[in-house]
């Protein structure tokens, strides 16, 4: 997602976190010294007349309290393009679906991750989230004021002292401020509302959030992949989707002849410096999509890798192998770079690989990673890095195209 620089909005008090499902909500120390009651925004909700509108030239109407009923973020739909109304219209029609509603989805590069920024109206994305975050009105009216909204650690790791993330690496890419701090849904890292998606050039509705409410989501996958085709992405949010509760399944990874090359496609890039590079964003937005998996939880991949990184996972989970991935030691997939010290690019670049355990399987050692789940990933069509002549234990990439059977 490419990023124009806009003015930095005010500074306003960065409000209470929503951290679980508690008695009392955790509150965090205030980054911003400067109270809501006294910040210097102009202009403020009709519905609160303490929420300031931090930055007027990206406001929408505040959406007012709470009064219809909330679902389920069951299903994640996603193109690389707005989404067709008629393709809309046949799947409401699905038995099954519930309610639905569209979004924008775009990624962001920062600090050797990507991460995924979803545009909403406030009013009606906030139903799709939990109770306590969809009644934390000012979180809502910050949204609407021009804030973002996302969770407590990438808020810790990503904003400065006055509370500003920049959407960017680049000097003059724009700042917004992080008015909430708030448990985001599977997949998403943070929130906007849709006057900020022309300045930072993503779309308002090439996602579409879907409920099945009272239903599995997994009896309409099948008629929902078939209708949407090939090129669009289809998450599944439920958490028996996310965390792999299958113990029963045995599946076979099943050689297609498919080559890495026909999955990557044609790759256009310019060198940016310092190893990385910027590939087209047409590629990207046809490419790269952030989707739940076991163990892991939300990852930034190739579309085309989910299906056997999933399964490779799942399989770990029910082999009782589980414990061997650590998530906190996952150190990415899609990276746009080169390979180190090289002009070769990687294949993170490609979304087709990733790091696991990084502490413990660093470059030219024989690594700590457990030999069984290595031998996994290479059922599913996964090379390991610490095979090679200078190994690379941490790392696994798509080295063959395999279906599930």
């Amino acid at each position: 997602m490419r990023v124009r620089r806009r003015g930095r909005v005010a500074a306003t008090a960065v409000l209470a976190l929503l951290l679980g499902a508690c008695s009392e909500p955790e509150t965090s120390t205030d980054p911003d010294p400067t109270p809501a009651s006294e910040s210097s925004a102009t202009g403020t909700p009709s519905q609160d007349p303490t929420t300031p509108v931090a930055d007027p030239a990206h406001a929408v109407d505040p959406p007012g309290k709470r009064k219809d009923r909330l679902w389920s973020a069951d299903i994640l739909v996603q193109w690389d393009q707005a989404l067709d109304a008629s393709t809309i219209k046949q799947i409401e029609r699905l038995k099954g679906v519930a309610h639905t509603e569209r979004i924008g989805l775009g990624q962001v590069s920062l600090e050797n991750r990507v991460l995924t920024v979803a545009s909403v109206d406030p009013g009606a994305y906030r139903l799709f989230t939990r109770a306590d975050v969809a009644d934390f009105q000012e979180a809502w009216d910050r949204v609407a004021g021009g804030e973002m909204a996302t969770d407590k650690k990438i808020g810790r790791r990503l904003a400065d002292e006055d509370g500003m993330i920049r959407l960017g690496s680049d000097d003059d890419a724009p700042t917004l401020h992080v008015g909430a701090y708030t448990p985001q849904i599977p997949t998403i890292d943070m929130v906007v509302n849709t006057a900020w998606a022309e300045d930072i050039e993503m779309a308002t509705d090439n996602g579409l959030l879907i409920s099945t409410d009272a239903i599995s989501p997994a009896s309409i996958r099948k008629p929902l992949e078939k209708l949407v085709g090939k090129d669009a992405s289809v998450q599944m949010l439920d958490i028996a989707s996310r965390i792999g509760l299958d113990p029963g399944a045995t599946l076979s990874a099943i050689p297609t002849g498919g080559s890495i090359g026909s999955v990557v496609g044609t790759y256009r890039y310019r060198v940016i410096g310092g190893g990385r590079i910027a590939p087209d964003s047409s590629w990207v937005a046809a490419n790269i999509r952030t989707e739940a998996v076991p163990i892991l939880g939300s990852v930034t991949c190739h579309k085309d890798l989910f299906p056997q990184l999933r399964q490779a996972l799942l399989e770990v989970q029910q082999l009782g192998l589980a414990d061997e991935i650590h998530p906190g030691e996952y150190a990415g997939c899609y990276y746009p770079r080169f390979i180190a010290n090289t002009t070769t690019l990687s294949n993170h670049s490609f979304g087709l690989a990733l790091d696991l355990n990084v502490p413990g399987n660093q470059r030219g050692t024989v690594g700590e990673m457990n030999r069984a789940v290595v031998a996994i990933f290479k059922k599913w069509g996964f090379a390991w890095g610490g095979d090679w002549r200078w190994t690379d234990p941490m790392h696994f990439e798509l080295a063959e195209v395999k279906r599930v059977g």
